[in-house]
């Protein structure tokens, strides 16, 4: 088959809030830290609600790269911080040496370890090809009727999700193979077969960053907040228990909405088991590496899927171990230079200090100041469990058409849901519960392709249009959220997740 190398598509002319705003954000944040103090918000707060707004503005502009805003982010806490009075002591500034260290603390959380884990993890199963042997092993099993190619891609994004934990590296692995399908079958590429095919490959695995814990980097940066701010460790097993019925059901769902609003031209491809056999076929028996890389995952799995229960080992351990393995000469299946070159250090780093930026806000109090006002402002105060779920989950919906990174949505709204859930006066509410389950509210990037990264390298295979994305994401967008609200109301509640 084919090699089909994949581009994201690039807007031909920046945007005017792309090239403005790095400026509207530090107007913002002037603004926000000239204002008289309110009433009960300490001058480190105020500085740090202007420093979230700034952050808010730059990401959902894209107006510098996340790398580059996590270095501007630091800086901005270290200055501003640094002169600001004590929120212990307010005789004595913070100095900028403490707050570098608030603004470097994100790099000592064990969920960064995690996501380190995860980034080497992938580059593992790009370098063997592992995840591209299961992708093609899957997909040659399911014929060659194309609503069975399609269940086959949605079901490897599922499969995939359990060993791959990063979205972006899952996608990237199914997109070429998808499109050299659609070359070897000798379908349009601006078929409705092809567009369908490639917004569920993104869709599917969007989906499953909720059904798996690990599937993703937002989820741990919900858990890193909710294990400090609450006191709380969820495992992989009872995040699994409580969101992968809510994945296997949305699957279905998005199974359904594609066929019904992009229906393929044909019911079969000639031909089309053949090529994907003959693409496995090419692939050779099994390397010594990719076996090693099996079953070290699948250990890695059990691992995961046993914390708590079997052994004592936290996930971000169990990780950083298996990754040791896979390093070492001998035993591993790459080497550092191997991996350094394949690694996203960009998301590494926003994810620092993304936690940094959540633990600031809470710290210096603008957190819970802000919740306060947010609380009463919707009336949450005396709300059912269920309507503030309701609430909340269609706000997170709402301010996520502005993200293009459900890392750095978490990192900037986790905090606050948190603070709104403490400020509420609901008998019997669960609050980590509630702050897990709004959580998989975060992963929901379906409506446009610029929500996610993953949207836009299945958008760069120009395959479909945006209106098509659109056109599919609204009504999947709908059904998700009726869906979290039927499920609070049920399954949640019974397990005593909401209430």
């Amino acid at each position: 088959m084919q090699k089909v190398t994949v581009t994201t598509a690039q807007p031909p002319q920046e945007s005017f809030a792309k090239r403005y705003g790095l400026i509207i954000g530090l107007i913002a944040l002037l603004a926000i830290i000239l204002l008289p103090a309110p009433a009960g918000l300490p001058v480190a707060g105020q500085r740090m609600l202007g420093i979230l707004v700034f952050s808010v503005i730059v990401w959902m502009t894209d107006a510098i790269s996340y790398p580059v805003s996590a270095a501007v982010i630091m800086t901005l806490m270290a200055f501003l911080l640094g002169i600001s009075p004590d929120v212990a002591d307010p005789k004595k500034v913070i100095g900028t040496s403490k707050a570098l260290t608030m603004a470097l603390g994100g790099f000592s959380n064990t969920a960064l370890a995690l996501v380190g884990g995860a980034l080497f993890l992938s580059a593992a199963m790009t370098q063997t090809g592992l995840d591209k042997r299961i992708a093609l092993f899957v997909l040659s099993k399911v014929g060659a009727k194309t609503n069975r190619v399609l269940a086959g891609v949605i079901f490897v994004g599922f499969i995939l999700s359990f060993f791959v934990p990063s979205t972006t590296a899952r996608v990237a692995c199914l997109v070429p193979i998808v499109m050299g399908m659609i070359k070897a079958f000798g379908v349009n590429q601006k078929s409705a077969f092809a567009g369908v095919m490639m917004i569920a490959t993104a869709q599917a695995d969007s989906l499953w960053n909720v059904g798996i814990k690990t599937a993703a980097a937002q989820n741990l940066i919900a858990l890193g907040f909710i294990e400090k701010q609450l006191g709380v460790y969820i495992t992989w097993l009872d995040w699994f228990i409580a969101a992968a019925p809510f994945s296997a059901i949305m699957s279905v769902v998005l199974y359904y909405v594609l066929l019904k609003l992009m229906p393929p031209e044909m019911d079969e491809i000639p031909g089309g088991k053949e090529a994907v056999a003959k693409e496995l076929a090419a692939l050779g028996p099994m390397k010594t590496d990719e076996k090693k890389l099996l079953a070290l995952s699948l250990i890695l799995l059990f691992f995961w899927s046993t914390e708590k229960i079997v052994h004592p080992f936290d996930t971000s351990t169990t990780t950083i171990a298996a990754i040791t393995l896979m390093l070492l000469p001998g035993i591993g299946v790459m080497t550092w230079k191997d991996a350094q070159a394949k690694i996203p250090w960009g998301t590494l780093i926003l994810f620092g200090v993304g936690i940094s930026l959540g633990s600031a806000i809470l710290s210096t109090k603008a957190a819970a100041w802000l919740a306060k006002i947010i609380v009463s402002m919707f009336g949450l105060e005396t709300m059912s469990s269920l309507v503030i779920l309701a609430v909340l989950a269609a706000f997170l919906i709402i301010i996520h058409l502005g993200f293009a990174s459900a890392t750095a949505l978490a990192a900037a709204m986790i905090p606050i849901i948190i603070s709104i859930l403490q400020g509420v006066k609901t008998p019997g509410i669960n609050i980590v519960g509630m702050t897990m389950v709004l959580q998989y509210v975060v992963s929901f990037g379906f409506i446009l392709p610029v929500n996610a990264p993953q949207n836009m390298i299945a958008y760069g295979t120009e395959t479909f249009e945006v209106r098509d994305f659109i056109r599919t994401g609204i009504p999947l967008t709908i059904i998700a959220y009726a869906l979290i609200v039927l499920m609070g109301a049920t399954y949640w509640k019974w397990l005593g997740i909401v209430s």
